[in-house]
């Protein structure tokens, strides 16, 4: 074997196999714009057809729902074919950045080789973490129904409830492998990132829901009523209790408090919501801007624009997914029979412990790094004695809820700044990546010789201390927001990334356009 073979990741060892996964071929040459809109519509009415496709043979009764606090940032529908939504994509997407970034996996993201294995592996990995999340949850927590196990019982000359269950497997592992193949068209075809896109679109429906829903909040098949079943959405919960309470009512009967404070979907969130969107709308468009002339052309000036945000909102994303599977694999080994024994994990409290039926950890680790949700999740349980008692059913202490309310949003801050890191450099957002794009596009900053190396030095002063600012900011405004609280349980995550990919989004279509207007901006901004 030659030297330079002997360097290479013993990854390339798995490409007879991610060569013959399915895949999604890119283009040959220039998409349209209308093309790319075109695609970006299919899969997005695709997406919500597929979260509105119940899985077949389960009894959703009894199931129980492991992602219920992520299901908005996971871009998944409880138990349908988009009931893992998109965490094995993100999962596989953590581990690749993880063992790249600490260097145990050697590969060089530079390289088209190299890229294109670590592509293929990731893709595996996707597949592999399919499996992982999907069967834990069907053998622990998804129990098909009793009807379709006694019509799979002999079939195959198999046992009826393992057949049932290998069917609910196979179909949620169907469901996410064509999530993945959905967001390979939405980037090689269409506008973006499929996984942004699917969060969006989630994200916004629970938003409208949240805000315009009339159905009973308690009873939605009920009639709605003032006392024990008003409207669920915000805007009619306000509107039916100002016609049906008197001013009295409103001041010394509680109906301001129901009205502000009462779950689901207070004025509070509503409010919260707002202040959101204007704050990652404000933080979006901050940015340093370097200057740029053409080197061939006298007076032919730009800038090229390093956000605030220049990891964009990736890193909340993965930082997310990490948490919500933090989540499942804690309930996993304290409540499932099959996970007790296992040795340090099983039944260990101080991985997490939960009482009764409830998906959120009542204590351990896993409590002090789950989400929270809006203020009645902390502020007023530390502020009153009676939401103490109501919301925290366990006897928390406030010294308890102080410290989950720092764990949480520094994990977030601390775990945001590492994936920010590790995701410039594995998409060539680095110093010496963005000089070679400038370079070859024939740009220069003025006053310094038209070099990649002095292009590079300029740009080590800035992108690796924004990329730091980046990460900090975008998991400091993604915890702050679940402080705050939104409508439609969307969480104060989901609202921020929600934001943030509409307005990169809206970005992506103004560059698809000029680019169809001029074609010699393609290559300065990565198009074919």
């Amino acid at each position: 074997m030659a030297e330079g073979e002997e360097q290479k990741s013993m990854l390339y060892r798995l490409k007879p196999v991610t060569d013959r996964l399915p895949a999604v071929v890119r283009p040959e040459g220039h998409v349209h714009f209308r093309t790319k809109m075109m695609w970006v519509i299919l899969i997005l009415v695709l997406y919500f057809a597929m979260t509105n496709i119940a899985i077949y043979g389960l009894d959703t009764g009894t199931g129980v729902d492991l992602f219920a606090q992520y299901r908005a940032i996971l871009a998944g529908a409880q138990f349908s074919l988009m009931h893992l939504g998109i965490g094995p994509i993100v999962t596989g997407s953590i581990i690749m950045q993880l063992f790249v970034g600490a260097k145990i996996i050697k590969l060089n993201l530079k390289d088209d080789e190299d890229k294109a294995v670590y592509q293929g592996t990731q893709k595996l990995l996707v597949l592999i973490m399919i499996v992982v999340e999907a069967v834990p949850q069907v053998y622990g927590f998804m129990e098909p129904s009793e009807k379709f196990t006694l019509n799979m019982e002999g079939l195959w000359g198999g046992n009826g409830l393992n057949l049932a269950r290998s069917m609910i497997v196979l179909q949620l592992f169907l469901g996410s492998y064509i999530v993945f193949l959905m967001d390979e068209v939405v980037s090689k075809w269409g506008i973006g990132s499929g996984v942004s896109l699917f969060i969006a679109a989630g994200v916004a429906q629970q938003i409208f829901t949240g805000t315009f829903n009339w159905h009973g909040s308690n009873y939605p098949d009920l009639p709605v009523n003032d006392t024990t079943n008003p409207p669920a959405g915000t805007l009619p919960r306000t509107i039916y209790l100002f016609h049906h309470m008197s001013a009295s009512e409103l001041a010394n009967g509680g109906g301001f408090e129901k009205l502000m404070l009462q779950q689901p979907n207070p004025m509070v969130a509503l409010l919260g919501t707002v202040v959101i969107f204007l704050i990652v709308a404000y933080t979006e468009s901050s940015r340093i801007e370097l200057p740029l002339a053409h080197g061939g052309a006298r007076g032919a000036r730009g800038r090229y624009p390093i956000k605030l945000i220049y990891a964009s909102n990736i890193p909340v994303i993965l930082m997310a997914a990490l948490l919500a599977n933090v989540s499942m694999f804690s309930l996993l080994f304290y409540s499932n029979p099959g996970f007790q024994d296992v040795p340090l994990l099983g039944s260990n409290w101080a991985l997490g412990y939960y009482e009764g039926t409830e998906t959120r950890a009542d204590g351990g680790l896993a409590y002090y790094l789950s989400t929270i949700n809006g203020l009645n999740d902390w502020l007023l349980p530390l502020l009153s004695d009676g939401y103490l008692g109501q919301y925290y059913a366990q006897d928390k202490t406030r010294i308890q809820i102080g410290i989950h309310v720092l764990a949480y949003v520094g994990i977030m801050i601390a775990g945001s700044i590492m994936f920010a890191r590790f995701w410039i450099e594995t998409t060539n957002m680095g110093p010496e990546a963005v000089a070679s794009q400038i370079e070859s596009s024939g740009m220069q900053i003025p006053g310094f010789r038209r070099d990649p190396r002095v292009l590079k030095r300029v740009l080590e002063r800035y992108i690796p201390v924004v990329t730091v600012i980046s990460g900090a900011a975008v998991g400091a405004l993604a915890a702050g927001a679940d402080l705050i609280g939104t409508v439609g349980n969307a969480s104060g995550t989901g609202v921020l990334l929600a934001v943030g990919i509409m307005i990169q989004l809206y970005d992506a279509i103004g560059r698809e356009q000029m680019m169809e207007m001029h074609p010699v901006l393609r290559g300065f901004f990565g198009g074919e």
